[in-house]
């Protein structure tokens, strides 16, 4: 049987891409962090100082000039973005990325320009895609859909220990700040907003351990396999 579609939607910090990582791993599919490739694109224009104006020249040509590759790591197998040919997997996880990633996913030629990249990975199946607009916009007619949620105070730790694992110092009010800002951007562009499907399944991360969260998605996967064997 080909293998199923997932698509895993929430807010920042609620464990989208953790969670879509060892579902992926579980079922031997592909994982695809979408919000990666946002973020690939926002690390170049910042890079090379290019403003971000969808109208401003520069932002055109550097648009076209942007390549994003997903690559496996030759050891754990999971995928590492690289930008025109540079491993930038880690330089793209900063708070200065953070602070812009959701005004650049906002315009609408970064967004039609990703969502295609998006659809040509995933069209063969055997895929976890999480992002903000996967299960709405990028694959409506994926076969799981789940949006994940979380209380903002649970969202701000767990952004903490991200960045201070980066041996990055994080201002708790500035990540709240930031996660808040997110939001906001999100939840009100006029491009592909992040919204829950009306057919997802809504997992609250707040008090689950992240065990108890993939064995949910993995037990709706199952459900599904057997629905469509």
């Amino acid at each position: 049987m080909k293998g199923l579609v997932i698509a895993i939607d929430g807010y920042s910090a609620t464990g989208k891409s953790s969670t879509a990582k060892l579902v992926a791993e579980k079922l031997g599919y592909t994982c695809i962090n979408s919000g990666a490739m946002y973020r690939a694109v926002t690390f170049f224009l910042l890079q090379n100082k290019i403003p971000i104006d969808q109208a401003h020249p520069e932002f055109q040509a550097a648009l076209e000039a942007i390549r994003i590759d997903l690559r496996p790591n030759p050891v754990t197998g999971e995928m590492i973005v690289f930008l025109n040919g540079e491993n930038v997997d880690a330089a793209i996880r900063g708070m200065d990325v953070n602070a812009k990633v959701s005004e650049v996913a906002a315009i609408s030629a970064v967004r039609d320009r990703m969502v295609r990249i998006q659809r040509a990975i995933g069209q063969e199946g055997g895929v976890v895609m999480d992002g903000r607009d996967i299960g709405t916009v990028v694959f409506p007619s994926a076969d799981v859909k789940i949006f994940l949620t979380a209380r903002m105070d649970v969202r701000v730790n767990r952004r903490m220990l991200q960045l201070l694992k980066r041996e990055e110092v994080p201002n708790q009010d500035d990540v709240r700040d930031n996660l808040i800002h997110r939001d906001h951007i999100d939840t009100t562009r006029a491009d592909s907003p992040l919204r829950k499907a009306e057919d997802a399944v809504e997992i609250d991360t707040s008090d689950t351990t992240f065990e108890d969260q993939v064995a949910q998605i993995l037990d709706l996967v199952r459900q599904k396999e057997i629905s469509k064997a």
